[in-house]
């Protein structure tokens, strides 16, 4: 099979010296976007004070719709919508959606426990993860704890440069024949994940450790054991955001999927002015496990915003509901797999991405006969191509890896579900799902650019 390397031009090649200075500039806002929002409660935070210092309006306070209007919405606290109303709301959307939630560690409901003169926290992995990754690391904790009384408690620890941190300890070499014969999916189980959170006995007499911890979780965070049960609370890898290489043109953090779309997207959705067709950003959760829950794209949540502007319009019937869901158009703003050269076999290189040569547009996603996929019509991509080539936006072709080896899933097939053309287009990266991915600033800057001409012009 013959290899399409040799044809691609890098995208560092494709631009003028202008427009490297603004991939490297728009670099440093997404690098401290990275370093300042690790879940998705913090992105949705980011996001809506993002879109009020612009202008945006909250929907509930939203009377009537006109024309240019700016417009937050915003549910439970993990999703956003941003809308730049067009000049008629019943000729569709132009939507962008993106995830802002990330594989990572979960605490239980019931997390703390001693054993052998420690204390620890056990965890539940959120998404799909390489258990072993996770091991041997500085880990910190972010999160919420809803109190009794409603009241609730914001959580940040292991992020201050002085604070301390958490890990899960991995065997040593000398002791670990039986874990290294192992399957790699084997070597670290899930219920081994567990968190060292302290060592120091206190004076009680059963479970010292333990004890102790409590008591000072308690005077220290206003928590009790119970409260952990109301709480959602996640370990996140406890490193910063970094530029790599150097020629600094890569970035190297945790969570760039899918918080590198959304960033991008952000910012495009910021900056677009008066749009003949409404222009809607979304930000989502739960896409890493399949987008259930009623902060999922699986809910209502396009329907139920839809239904809501057209209402705040005076044309909210059902019927016109669809008809507007029916005549939009939708990028799936998600990554995709860079080809790696440390790991050539997976990848059949005439189709898949690669790192520095703009952003990816994907045809089609799912596993192996297209399962779980959308299949983006021809008659769709071929004016994304025109587009993107009328903006010089840099793209490239990708699937996620030869026919037969794994694949994966989008939010595409949820929005496709009213009868809008939609692909997916986001960013190439190294090392998905890794607690330290990687990414091209130049591939950064041109999913910038291709998200707001989607929503400005299309």
């Amino acid at each position: 099979m013959a290899d399409r390397t040799e044809e691609i031009r890098s995208c560092w090649k494709k631009m003028n010296d202008e427009q490297i200075n603004g991939a490297y500039n728009f670099s440093c806002g997404y690098l401290s976007f990275l370093n300042s929002v690790k879940t998705e409660r913090e992105a949705a935070e980011f996001i809506a004070g993002a879109a009020l210092s612009r202008g945006f309006e909250p929907l509930e306070q939203v009377t009537a719709i006109h024309p240019g209007q700016k417009i937050l919405f915003r549910s439970k606290g993990k999703v956003c919508g941003l809308a730049v109303i067009g000049e008629d709301m019943e000729a569709g959307f132009n939507l962008v959606a993106s995830h802002i939630d990330s594989p990572r560690l979960d605490l239980k409901p019931r997390p703390l426990y001693e054993m052998d003169g420690l204390a620890l926290f056990k965890t539940h992995y959120y998404g799909g993860i390489k258990k072993y990754q996770w091991v041997a690391m500085p880990l910190a904790l972010h999160g919420v704890a809803v109190k009794k009384d409603g009241s609730v408690i914001k959580i940040v620890l292991g992020e201050a440069h002085d604070d301390f941190n958490f890990t899960i300890t991995d065997l040593l070499p000398h002791l670990a024949k039986d874990q290294m014969e192992k399957k790699m999916s084997e070597a670290v189980k899930g219920e081994d994940l567990n968190i060292i959170v302290g060592s120091r006995p206190g004076d009680k007499e059963k479970d010292p450790v333990k004890q102790q911890i409590a008591d000072l979780i308690k005077e220290q965070y206003g928590l009790e054991e119970d409260d952990f049960v109301s709480a959602e609370l996640q370990l996140v890898p406890a490193l910063a955001a970094r530029e790599i290489g150097l020629d600094r043109s890569m970035i190297g953090a945790y969570g760039q999927d899918d918080r590198i779309c959304a960033y991008t997207s952000l910012m495009a959705a910021l900056e677009v002015e008066k749009p003949a067709r409404t222009a809607l950003c979304l930000f989502v959760d739960k896409e890493e496990i399949g987008s259930m829950g009623n902060t999922g794209l699986q809910s209502l949540i396009i329907e139920n915003i839809t239904a809501e502007l057209l209402h705040k319009a005076g044309r909210g019937d059902y019927y016109t509901v669809r008809k507007v869901l029916a005549n939009s158009a939708a990028l799936s703003a998600d990554v995709n797999a860079a080809v790696d050269p440390n790991y050539p076999e997976v990848f059949e290189k005439m189709n898949c991405s690669f790192m520095g040569q703009g952003i990816v547009m994907s045809k089609y996603g799912g596993s192996r006969g297209k399962y779980d996929s959308n299949d983006a019509n021809p008659e769709f991509l071929g004016k994304i191509r025109k587009l993107f080539d009328d903006n010089q936006v840099v793209w490239q072709v990708g699937e996620l890896g030869k026919v037969d080896l794994g694949g994966g899933g989008t939010v595409a097939q949820y929005m496709a579900h009213y009868g809008m053309e939609v692909v997916d287009c986001g960013v190439a990266l190294l090392g998905m799902h890794s607690p330290f991915e990687v990414t091209s600033k130049a591939d950064v800057y041109m999913a910038y650019k291709a998200y707001k001409a989607f929503l400005q012009q299309f």
